[in-house]
């Protein structure tokens, strides 16, 4: 269905080749999962599917991309519109429509499909992802989440032959992510649908995977095969993998289900031990405090009757499924909404009542879309113009992106940048400022394990250095290495607040998959795990 002969691609100005000696063949009707680290061409590769490389992108292409017997050379992406669909990393750039039932139908009616097979199949999906309680709302009231669902739902009522998906749960909570990939599963089963999916959060698809295509480096040839062959030497990989080298298990697990069946010695050999719990070593000042915290967006209630308090050295993981108001409750705490009820302050100013040039001093706020941070035409003048705003000595936000980014040029195009790549520069420019409380919305999307334990590091040294940081996300293994405490909302309003451990192995959603494997016993992560073993007498 899908075949690469001797692909390369080069992106014009670009200093090496993005994809080099890609050799790939996808049967019809499988699901094949593309992994490797942030940045190193899984995006082109996915857009060389589509089109989009490298008629939208530019560069120069060489070798055959077919796709149904299409060559996409020259074929453009209209002409493939039929056959291939395509949902990318920012679910915003996808929209024409201002509804989401609109969105729905909007792919059809460019290509003439009946008025009433237009009905039948927009109510299919409406069902399929969850959706028919947001049929009329406008899409730029929903949540990054269920734009993210949106999105995945205008390319399925097409019934395209191949879909293709990057990073297709990055912005959805435990229980949509199943949902969607649900749906791939019954799409690729049932239908036959060839699948193409790039995905970070592989604890979540890999055992749904037929086969994988590890891109190890820019520009090294792809490895493919058998989903537990390359979990065996990919560099990014799974919790439940890391638990399984750790342990010498043969063969590797690829789900919570298989590593319980293995975890018995494991067990065995923790059984005398204790995991540490994780708690800020001497708790600071309040900076954070929201009493019966209400929030109205349009005619939706985002938040009711919310308390919150956050103190210094403190990191506080706000979790709970799309729409909860997670984001709503940040873009609060920055003053970008105005509370209809209750009251809030950060650092002892009211956010909404501030000058923004006085709130950057106090609290920074890296949203879900990076782009909304970045103006400038280069990373040099991106990380210039945050020392300037943050009368930081100069180079102070490029230390930080080293930190945080190694290896990106100074002149390369923030656009240029993958999603993660992205974020990770608008956290420095955030970082820049050093705001005692820093906030974060869905930090890892778009990361791969070796960015995300650079970001967890840079974090808790933010925390022990008396920074209080806030973050949303869905990332439950975040939530589990990194949180001291876990807050839980649900349709505007506060579920659950306690310690990290406490909460998350209190919820099957929620908890991490060393949790799963070694229940009962309260392990969150592998790192704990190895520590354990390494103190072992």
């Amino acid at each position: 269905m899908i075949r690469f002969e001797q692909v390369s691609f080069r992106y014009a100005d670009a200093a090496a080749p993005a994809l080099q000696g890609v050799d790939i063949d996808v049967p019809e009707g499988e699901l094949c999962l593309v992994v490797g680290p942030s940045g190193v061409g899984k995006s082109t590769l996915l857009g060389a599917v589509s089109g989009l490389v490298p008629h939208f992108t530019g560069g120069h292409l060489t070798g055959r991309v077919t796709v149904a017997g299409r060559d996409t050379r020259t074929h453009r992406p209209r002409e493939l519109a039929d056959v291939v669909g395509t949902v990318g990393q920012d679910p915003l750039s996808h929209f024409v429509t201002d509804t989401v039932e609109d969105e729905l139908a909007y792919g059809m009616e460019s290509l003439g499909i009946a008025p009433e097979t237009m009905r039948r199949r927009v109510e299919e999906t409406l069902d399929l992802l969850g959706l028919a309680d947001l049929r009329d709302r406008p899409i730029a009231t929903l949540s990054g989440g269920q734009q993210q669902r949106v999105a995945i739902g205008s390319v399925l009522t097409v019934h395209p032959k191949v879909l293709v998906l990057d990073e297709p749960t990055s912005a959805l909570d435990p229980g949509a992510a199943e949902e969607v990939l649900a749906v791939l599963q019954r799409l690729v089963h049932d239908l036959g649908t060839t699948v193409l999916l790039a995905e970070h959060r592989l604890e979540r698809v890999v055992q749904y995977a037929d086969q994988v295509i590890l891109l190890p480096s820019p520009g090294v040839p792809p490895v493919v095969g058998a989903p537990a062959d390359i979990m065996a030497v990919s560099p990014v990989h799974p919790p439940v993998v890391a638990l399984g080298r750790l342990a010498g298990w043969s063969p590797l697990p690829l789900s919570v289900r298989d590593a319980r069946r293995a975890a018995g010695p494991l067990r065995e050999r923790l059984a005398d031990r204790t995991p540490l719990a994780a708690g800020p070593a001497a708790p600071g000042e309040l900076l954070v405090r929201a009493e019966r915290l209400g929030v109205r967006r349009g005619r939706v209630e985002a938040l009711r009757g919310v308390d919150l308090t956050v103190r210094a050295g403190e990191t506080v993981a706000l979790m709970g499924r799309n729409g909860a108001g997670k984001s709503t409750l940040l873009s609060t705490l920055v003053g970008l909404h105005t509370p209809a009820a209750g009251t809030v302050t950060v650092g002892g100013a009211v956010p909404h009542r501030t000058r923004p040039a006085e709130l950057l001093r106090r609290v920074g706020l890296v949203p879900q879309e990076p782009r909304d941070l970045l103006y400038a035409d280069t990373v040099a003048a991106e990380c210039a113009a945050a020392d300037h705003d943050a009368a930081a000595p100069p180079g102070t936000c490029r230390g930080l992106v080293a930190d945080l980014l190694p290896g990106v040029p100074d002149g390369v195009h923030p656009r240029d940048l993958s999603e993660g790549q992205r974020l990770s520069l608008a956290l420095a420019i955030v970082l820049t400022a050093s705001p005692p409380v820093l906030l974060l919305d869905e930090p890892t999307r778009g990361l791969d394990y070796a960015a995300k334990s650079r970001l967890v590091a840079q974090l808790r040294a933010l925390a022990a250095a008396g920074h209080a940081i806030v973050l949303a996300t869905h990332d439950v293994e975040l939530a589990a290495d990194l949180a001291h405490r876990v807050v839980i909302l649900a349709d505007g309003e506060t579920v659950a607040d306690g310690p990290a451990a406490d909460v998350v192995l209190s919820s099957p959603a929620f908890a991490p998959q060393t949790a799963k494997v070694l229940a009962p016993a309260p392990w969150l992560t592998v790192a704990q795990v190895t520590r354990a073993l390494e103190a072992a007498p």
